[in-house]
């Protein structure tokens, strides 16, 4: 099992699987060969599974087995050269064909950052497929989630502000002082430890940038893509599984979009940790799995 402060270990997939999807191949990790299954959707779009994967494997035993995939697009599936599949509404249905083909049944969902906006839609598209709905750093309403971007960015100052607004403009984002501010909120809102986890490395080292320029933007902070104007809050209702929402105090998807999210859920809990960014499972290990791995009993068959 993973050990946290050990960088460069992690728990090797009970399995390994290649699940065919429209004339491609995924991969596919699993741990542990319990019923009840934690399907996990990570972050990007176009980041490799590695940080979800090698934090959550832990839960994998028991009870539970923990089902992790590399997306279209990156880590060790697929990855075409054709921006046309960089859509929301093939990842859905990326993610059913995944769960019928290794026949997982109905899942416990975890969802994480972008992960959260696939989790809710495919929570909409297909409600029978899941027992609860967990969504870890989320934002269901990504007009909303930008107003947030603006006051975080307004921590750095107006002259900071103006810089930032003015090479997005220009295009130049490659500029040292634009990508320093990044950096900045980076730090501030995505990781605040010193020492990043060889596998949340290994991620972000391997992202593919074409699915997240499509549908996300140039960067974490800046949103361009074909997702900015998503906003599902008023069909939260639907979901009436039990549902967990989870947030880091700091977070770039502010606490703000977890309490729209929690308040919208009918059958909701919510926790933030208050010492964590965008990745409480590396930031919080021990509080976030206590929280998770309750949530998961209180719902197990």
């Amino acid at each position: 099992m993973l050990e946290f402060g050990e960088q460069t270990s992690y728990r090797k997939a009970d399995r390994i699987t290649r699940v065919p999807v429209h004339g491609y191949e995924l991969v596919t990790y699993s741990f542990g060969a319990g019923e009840e299954v934690l399907f996990c959707l990570n972050g990007g779009p176009g980041a490799p599974c590695d940080y979800i994967r090698d934090s959550h494997s832990r839960l994998g035993g028991g009870r539970y087995r923990v089902v992790c995939y590399d997306q279209l697009g990156c880590g060790a599936s697929d990855r075409p050269d054709d921006n046309s599949l960089w859509t929301l509404e093939r990842y859905v249905e990326e993610v059913e064909i995944v769960r019928t083909t290794l026949d997982l049944g109905k899942v416990h969902l975890l969802g994480q950052s972008w992960g959260t906006m696939l989790g809710i839609e495919y929570a909409l598209s297909y409600p029978d497929a899941f027992k609860t709905l967990i969504l870890v750093d989320s934002a269901a309403n990504i007009p909303h989630l930008l107003g947030e971007f603006d006051r975080l960015r307004g921590a750095l100052g107006s002259e900071t502000v103006a810089m930032m607004l003015r090479h997005e403009a220009e295009g130049t984002l490659d500029h040292p002082e634009y990508k320093a501010a990044i950096e900045i909120l980076t730090y501030r809102h995505i990781y605040r430890l010193q020492i990043w986890p060889e596998a949340l490395l290994r991620s972000g080292a391997d992202l593919n940038p074409a699915p997240f320029k499509t549908i996300q933007g140039p960067n974490v902070f800046y949103f361009t893509g074909s997702i900015r104007n998503w906003n599902r809050v008023d069909q939260l209702p639907r979901i009436t599984q039990p549902a967990l929402v989870l947030c880091g105090l700091h977070d770039a998807l502010t606490p703000a979009c977890s309490r729209l999210i929690h308040q919208a859920l009918p059958n909701s809990r919510i926790t933030i940790f208050s010492n964590s960014a965008h990745m409480p499972f590396w930031e919080e290990p021990e509080a976030y799995f206590a929280v998770l791995q309750s949530f998961l009993d209180d719902h197990a068959d």
